[in-house]
């Protein structure tokens, strides 16, 4: 699969992603509430929102957008897939951050989300609508195909050339790319970015109260490990 604009070293991607998300994104998770992660003592995460298939399809598809190799971890290591459900049920997955009456028109992605579904509905009606659509093609769910066939798929979304149904296919794929995204790079305390293995990789500190004393030192390695605003 190509993702359009993803630089082929994935860990060159990464870094552009981690530069230009919203310090926002990246400090206060896209909900604007505080979704708490599991801790390592827990027992393994069960979906709050969706449901065991819907669960297994959003799995199967971060798995592909940011799959793990040698240089750092991928988006289910990293909880981008629990992240995003805890996100369903603040306030932005309801549509509550922005106004969200007509009319409804088609504009560029600068001007923000423009769907008339709330994200959670969004996503609800793009998992259902891969699946079937999936099924159509091969007779198979999206979770039986493997790696090179979901690649497919996604491909498809990202062109806008699969019919999923009341969302569009590059719609739903630009929504699920942007929160899988924020769950690989938000600080833990909402769910993704687990043990901070994203920040590690691309080298970023966290949230430290201040850096004055490497403010400076052009050139130097930061030493410190990655902090979380926990």
């Amino acid at each position: 699969m190509k993702i359009i604009g993803i630089s082929p070293h994935r860990r060159n991607f990464l870094r552009k992603a981690v530069g230009a998300a919203p310090a926002v994104a990246l400090l206060a998770g896209a909900g604007g509430g505080l979704a708490m992660a599991v801790s390592k003592d827990q027992p393994a995460y069960k979906p709050r929102f969706f449901d065991a298939t819907e669960w297994a399809t959003l799995c199967a598809l971060v798995d592909r957008l940011i799959p793990a190799d040698g240089e750092g971890p991928g988006a289910l290591e990293s909880g981008a897939h629990e992240f995003i459900d805890l996100q369903m049920n603040t306030p932005y997955a309801y549509g509550a951050l922005w106004y969200m009456q007509g009319p409804f028109v088609p504009s560029i992605e600068q001007f923000g989300y423009q769907f008339h579904m709330a994200p959670r509905e969004l996503y609800k009606s793009a998992l259902a609508g891969v699946n079937a659509a999936v099924h159509k093609q091969s007779g198979k769910p999206f979770v039986q195909l493997n790696a090179a066939e979901r690649d497919a798929v996604i491909t498809q979304l990202q062109k806008g050339t699969l019919d999923i149904g009341a969302v569009p296919a590059k719609v739903f794929f630009n929504q699920l790319l942007q929160n899988t995204r924020e769950g690989y790079f938000c600080d833990p305390v909402h769910g993704g970015n687990k043990d901070m293995l994203a920040w590690k990789m691309v080298g970023f500190p966290g949230a430290r109260a201040d850096y004055m004393d490497w403010v400076e030192q052009y050139g130097k390695k930061y030493p410190l490990p990655p902090v979380s605003i926990a």
